[in-house]
């Protein structure tokens, strides 16, 4: 397996060309084009990826291991078949729409002015993750683990209280309604 370390890529249109697999740690990836790419199996450790396009790239056993995502766009990626070992992920400015991060441990997250709408939140452990003005419009929450999470600034979300773990989490009006919409009420 091919090892790369502290190497700057730039513009790497991998949608033209085969993405070398291997590990990549200490590296920085910007305005690459990762969609539809085929990951499988690669490691990145310690990597950021600053205007990349993750768009339905394939990421089976894919290690993320203290990666930071910047204006990325992510949209359709299945997070939940990536390899779990040591994964932590933090997101800012990113598109997450219609990802999945089912039934990962992403404790601590980041998420910053990121848009995860009809993400798949199902079974993820967030407990104490920030979410800072974020849009979780039609993002399922079903047996998530929100204990400490902060949620105060973002918007759209729906939680029923009853299928999430929400103890302690952190709320703000008037967003907050959303963990009411499972009783199909008018709020005025």
């Amino acid at each position: 397996m091919e090892f790369t370390e502290g190497i700057d890529f730039k513009g790497k249109d991998c949608t033209t060309s085969a993405f070398a697999g291997g590990e990549y740690e200490n590296c920085t990836f910007t305005g690459c084009n990762f969609s539809g790419t085929d990951l499988t199996g690669v490691v990145f450790t310690e990597c950021e990826f600053t205007d990349c396009n993750f768009s339905n790239a394939k990421c089976k056993g894919t290690g993320f291991k203290e990666v930071f995502f910047k204006d990325c766009k992510l949209t359709g990626l299945n997070f939940s078949i990536a390899d779990p070992f040591l994964m932590v992920m933090n997101f800012t400015d990113c598109y997450l729409n219609l990802t999945s991060f089912y039934q990962l441990k992403l404790k601590k997250s980041r998420f910053i002015n990121c848009n995860l709408q009809e993400a798949d939140l199902t079974e993820t452990d967030f407990t104490e993750a920030s979410f800072t003005n974020c849009d979780f419009k039609n993002a399922i929450f079903e047996n998530t683990i929100l204990e400490k999470a902060d949620l105060r600034s973002s918007i759209n979300y729906s939680i029923d209280p009853e299928q999430n773990r929400i103890k302690k989490a952190k709320f703000s009006l008037p967003a907050v309604t959303g963990l009411l919409d499972k009783f199909n009420i008018v709020i005025e």
